[in-house]
C-alpha cells in the first residue's frame, strides 16, 4: 500500500553481521568474580532445593497431592525470588521434571 520496499530487506548497517560487531555499549557489563561466585552459589542452592523436593515427593508415601502441589508451587516461588527475571528458564529446566514426577506419583493426567 505505499510501501515499495520489502520489509525483510534491511540496510546492511541495520543488523550487525556477527555478535562481535554489535554495539558493546548495549551489552551488560562483565560480572565481577564476586558476582559470579554469588550466582553460582544461588544456582547450586536452587539445584539442591529442587532435588530435595523431588526426593520427598517421590519417597514420602504419606504426602498428599495437595501437599506435593504446594511444595512444587513454593519451589517455583523461591526460584523466582532468587532469579526474578528467569521464569522462562525455570519453566524450561525444572517445570517438566516436576510435572512428570507429579503425574507419575499421583497418576495425574
Amino acid at each position: 500500500m505505499g510501501l515499495s520496499r520489502d520489509p525483510w530487506d534491511l540496510p546492511s548497517d541495520a543488523v550487525p553481521s556477527s555478535p562481535s560487531q554489535a554495539d558493546p555499549a548495549r551489552h551488560h557489563p562483565a560480572q565481577s568474580a564476586e558476582e559470579l561466585k554469588e550466582e553460582s552459589r544461588k544456582i547450586r542452592r536452587l539445584q539442591i532445593m529442587v532435588n530435595m523436593v523431588t526426593q520427598v515427593i517421590a519417597q514420602d508415601s504419606s504426602l498428599t497431592v495437595e501437599e506435593a502441589s504446594e511444595m512444587v508451587a513454593d519451589t517455583r516461588k523461591a526460584a523466582l525470588l532468587m532469579f526474578p527475571d528467569k521464569e522462562l528458564a525455570f519453566n524450561l529446566i525444572y517445570w517438566p521434571r516436576l510435572q512428570r514426577l507429579m503425574r507419575e506419583r499421583y497418576r495425574m493426567q
